[in-house]
């Protein structure tokens, strides 16, 4: 019988075993969490400084979201409602492609770190085939690194959670439970603690926050393309309490999507998995 997992423990990408024990992390709840990784840590905390300026400025309004390319600035007022929630989250973002809309003075530093993440994201990808057992690797229609190889639809999404006046619907948070459509996500950790995810036997785990750690989990994607073996798992952002309910949050997440006509299952390609979810969250 398997005990569940009481916390998740960074691996360090720099040891040996990473390969495999990162892999064992996502398979056993997920997600896994990398320290030591090749991404760097003052780049992402000049994206969160630059981008809390532009969340707390009039000039999102400029930038506001189009409906057809989903690319832009999604207002509180109009943000997702998580699938099988009737409480919209508490948070405002941004949708970053490289072909989108994007501020030009911020647009240089978040392609940069647009490009070396998803870059880095074929090595974790990699690395998630190669600890694939043989019965499961074989419904991958393509290697999990071909499936993003060409691919224009990763979105690197910039959320800003706001501080809490009081004045919030009851029982809404900042981001209710939910799964990610996508391959993998890959996270640096957040200026502020808040993310959980929901372990086997029910119970909510803190994610680790520390500065400088990557978050990975895996998406609905992966879990239909492995026939259900790597899991996509409920993950949501509590709201804060005491003197940190005044504090914003800032959150950088790369959703990895493959090419829309990558063949994920039987029933699925890329594109038709997307505009399902989309459907469901009512964003088109």
């Amino acid at each position: 019988m398997d005990l569940p997992v009481t916390r998740l423990e960074a691996v360090d990408f720099q040891s040996d075993g990473a390969a495999e024990q990162f892999v064992q992390s996502l398979r056993e709840t997920g997600f896994g969490v990398l320290k030591n990784h090749p991404l760097s840590q003052q780049a992402v905390q000049s994206i969160y400084d630059n981008w809390l300026g532009f969340f707390g400025g009039d000039q999102k309004h400029q930038f506001a979201f189009n409906a057809e390319a989903q690319d832009g600035f999604f207002a509180a007022n109009v943000a997702e409602t998580a699938k099988g929630s009737d409480k919209r989250d508490i948070k405002e973002y941004y949708h970053y492609y490289p072909w989108g809309q994007c501020p030009s003075h911020l647009k240089t530093e978040l392609q940069a770190y647009y490009d070396t993440t998803l870059a880095f994201s074929a090595t974790l990808l990699e690395w998630i085939e190669r600890y694939t057992p043989a019965d499961v690797a074989k419904r991958y229609r393509e290697p999990l690194p071909n499936m993003i190889s060409g691919s224009d639809q990763s979105l690197l999404r910039v959320l800003h959670y706001p501080p809490m006046q009081g004045d919030e619907e009851p029982g809404a948070i900042r981001a209710a439970a939910h799964e990610d459509i996508n391959l993998i996500t890959i996270l640096p950790a957040s200026n502020e603690p808040g993310l959980q995810v929901k372990g086997k036997d029910g119970q909510w785990l803190d994610v680790p926050c520390d500065f400088g750690n990557l978050i990975i989990n895996i998406g609905d994607m992966l879990q239909e393309a492995s026939g259900g073996y790597f899991p996509s798992t409920t993950h949501r952002v509590i709201n804060p309490e005491g003197m940190d309910h005044n504090r914003s949050r800032v959150s950088l997440p790369l959703f990895i999507h493959p090419r829309p006509e990558v063949v994920l299952s039987e029933r699925h390609s890329a594109h038709s998995y997307l505009m399902e979810r989309l459907r469901e969250l009512g964003v088109i």
